[in-house]
């Protein structure tokens, strides 16, 4: 459906990217639908760095499909990749005994034990799918083992070793001498750690394919060990003859490469193939790729030999991680999408994708940060309802919420993540107690289930169950502190019988709030209904040593949870006795 592109004047990246994908798709393959890509290689855990090679091609297929254009994603699964090394972590995985299958394709590795799946590709395939679901992300997959073991590519192989002197001639220009190995940089903690895709098959150090008896694009896989490690010497452009020696276990053979389906072609060539196959218009990359001789760079050149033109796309930028020190020893130092939606709705997920251009690197909160995340997220939901909201920020929002089929499923009562979460920590898994601590937020409208409140409430839960450590989970006095009681001076005894005199007619989140920053502006000779503005400095030097006595007396500590919400979850009754009533 011809539809006028949108002026990049006023639109956001993803429309911007749109536009020229649209005008680009139209002058390759007039009338045609518009394909975008993504590669994903489930060599292991697929992290949160890698997602963004699939998010930037997806929010700008779904603006395209908005636009009532025939789109397609593909997401190309390198699951024909070489096994190159052994993730450290890994549930189920002996790392030793898993060296054996080093060079091996990803879908002839044993899945960790436990595991479901056939096999190591479809292990880590099976998580991502999953969490893609989840954040509606639509695509076609295209598994490349598939593709080669059926001969789907067979044509392509051959016209890559007819033309490997052409090849040779592109990578000749980009080959360098080998440098000495540099000082291994330290391992970078988890949560300070930037997340970037692989560059795909092989990417690190990968043999190009060139040999003593001269250059070949393709490399098969040994027949005897089932590994990569091989050599080819020699090929036969007539008879499509190919032999090659395995340099791993001696096993030598001659195959005719029209009929043989066991092997891939180099990663360098391998991918500018596959643009001209599928005739991809969009494709991002990582920043590595800028450099020259990186393989997208490369591959504009190639592609040629295929017929084809390189996809237009931008270079994104990493993507950091805070605070996943915890999880981190249990899942190989790598954060996956299926960890942050654990402790976050979809939404917000796709927002922090949405929201940034691709060429801007951000971070993703598994720490404190994440409640600061959410208020943000809140505080826009509130300005894109009443018209407040600039244009950029209602164009990310709608992406974050929903697709071009439908809005994402949402929490119907999204009340604030920070006090689920301080809820679920006091209440400590007792869904009962956090129904009536829930129910209190708001008097005149009383939340009647905690389904209402999900699945926000559930994130909340997971993230207090899973990021925060021990010593700062909140636990109530089971007893008055009465020693404290019994020390305080006039001026701190005043300050909570004001608090206990107000309990019962502010018995609400709101209500509470005034009244627990109101007591020092009484005290003090102020309205508890003062500004800031109107308010002397000390005042918020005396309320923060209210609220620290507060803490002390009902959580032992010198600071927790809100306390408005911390009021609520212990109780009117005993927060009387536990204030000394």
């Amino acid at each position: 459906m011809p539809i006028v592109a949108q002026s990049t004047e006023t639109t956001d990246w993803v429309s911007r990217f749109a536009d020229e994908v649209i005008e680009e798709s139209e002058r390759r393959a007039p009338g045609k639908r518009v394909v975008v890509a993504s590669g994903l290689s489930p060599s292991g855990p697929i992290h949160l760095g890698n997602l963004r090679e699939v998010m930037t091609p997806h929010l700008v297929a779904d603006e395209i499909r908005r636009r009532g254009y025939q789109v397609r994603h593909l997401i190309s699964w390198d699951d024909y990749d070489r096994y190159r090394k052994v993730p450290k972590g890994i549930p189920g995985v002996d790392e030793e005994a898993y060296q054996q299958h080093i060079g091996k394709p990803l879908t002839a590795v044993p899945a960790p034990e436990g595991s479901a799946y056939p096999n190591w590709a479809e292990h880590f395939k099976a998580a991502m799918t999953e969490s893609l679901a989840e954040l509606g992300v639509e695509f076609d997959g295209i598994s490349q083992t598939e593709q080669y073991t059926s001969g789907v590519y067979r044509d392509q192989v051959l016209h890559a070793m007819k033309h490997r002197g052409d090849i040779d001639a592109i990578l000749a220009q980009y080959r360098t001498k080998a440098k000495p190995a540099a000082k291994k940089q330290q391992q970078k903690p988890v949560d300070e750690a930037e997340l970037e895709a692989e560059e795909g098959s092989g990417a690190a150090a990968e043999d190009d394919g060139s040999s003593s008896a001269g250059y070949f694009p393709y490399k098969p896989y040994c027949g005897g060990c089932g590994k990569d490690l091989t050599t080819v010497t020699s090929y036969d452009d007539d008879t499509t003859e190919l032999s090659y020696t395995c340099n791993e276990c001696g096993f030598t053979e001659t195959v005719r490469l029209s009929e043989f389906n066991r092997g891939k072609l180099v990663w360098k060539v391998d991918w500018p193939m596959r643009w001209a196959y599928e005739g991809v218009v969009f494709e991002p990359s990582g920043v590595d790729h800028s450099s020259p001789g990186s393989s997208f760079q490369v591959g504009g050149q190639i592609v040629g030999i295929f017929g084809g033109k390189q996809p237009i796309g931008p270079m994104y930028a990493f993507v950091g991680i805070s605070g996943m020190a915890k999880m981190s020893s249990s899942r190989g130092g790598v954060p996956t999408p299926a960890d942050a939606l654990q402790i976050m709705e979809p939404q917000l997920l796709r927002w922090l994708y949405a929201r940034r251009r691709p060429n801007q690197s951000f971070k993703i909160a598994f720490d404190q940060e994440i409640q600061r995340l959410y208020d943000e997220w809140d505080k826009l939901a509130g300005k894109v309802a009443d018209g407040s909201a600039l244009p950029g920020d209602v164009a990310a929002y709608t992406r974050a919420t929903g697709t071009a089929t439908g809005e994402l499923p949402r929490t119907p009562r999204p009340l604030p993540y920070r006090t689920l979460a301080s809820v679920a920590d006091i209440t400590a898994g007792h869904q009962d107690q956090a129904l009536r601590i829930l129910s209190e937020l708001d008097p005149a409208n009383p939340l009647s289930t905690l389904d209402e409140a999900r699945p926000r409430y559930d994130k909340a839960e997971a993230w207090i169950n899973t990021h925060v450590p021990a010593d700062q989970r909140t636990i109530v006095r089971d007893e008055p502190d009465a020693e404290l009681l019994k020390s305080l001076d006039e001026p701190s005894q005043q300050s909570i019988r004001l608090l206990l005199d107000g309990l019962a007619d502010h018995w609400s989140l709101d209500g509470l709030t005034h009244l627990v920053y109101g007591v020092p502006k009484v005290q003090a000779g102020f309205s508890a209904d003062a500004t800031p503005k109107e308010l002397p400095p000390e005042i918020k030097t005396a309320q923060r040593t209210f609220f620290a006595l507060l803490y002390h007396l009902l959580v032992g500590r010198d600071t927790g949870p809100r306390l408005p919400t911390l009021l609520l979850a212990v109780g009117q009754e005993r927060v009387r006795a536990l204030l000394g009533e």
